[in-house]
């Protein structure tokens, strides 16, 4: 499988050019729609009015539906969040004695 569309070009600037956080984000996000459309529905539906993730991922594959979002900007990451994340897992290195 390979992104023909989106172009890959536009998902890392959607991404700040990072592979691994575009990789991270759309596979996240994957692995959720194909959580909702194995019975998850009942909690989709508590969350939202309408489980409109049936009608979007019918015929298509989830890794698609992931990179279609974060190149329409529906998908996306909080920068500071995902700073202090990555600091916090980096944290135990930074107390060598």
């Amino acid at each position: 499988m390979s992104v023909i569309q989106p172009q890959i070009n536009d998902l890392l600037d959607k991404t700040e050019n990072n592979p691994f956080l575009l990789c991270s984000i759309a596979s996240k996000r994957a692995c959720d729609i194909n959580d909702m459309l194995r019975g998850q529905h009942l909690r989709v539906t508590a969350v939202q009015a309408v489980d409109d993730i049936t009608t979007i991922a019918s015929g298509k594959d989830s890794i698609g539906i992931a990179m279609s979002e974060i190149s329409e900007g529906t998908l996306g990451f909080v920068k500071d969040a995902f700073d202090e994340d990555i600091k916090g897992a980096n944290s135990k290195y930074d107390k060598i004695d």
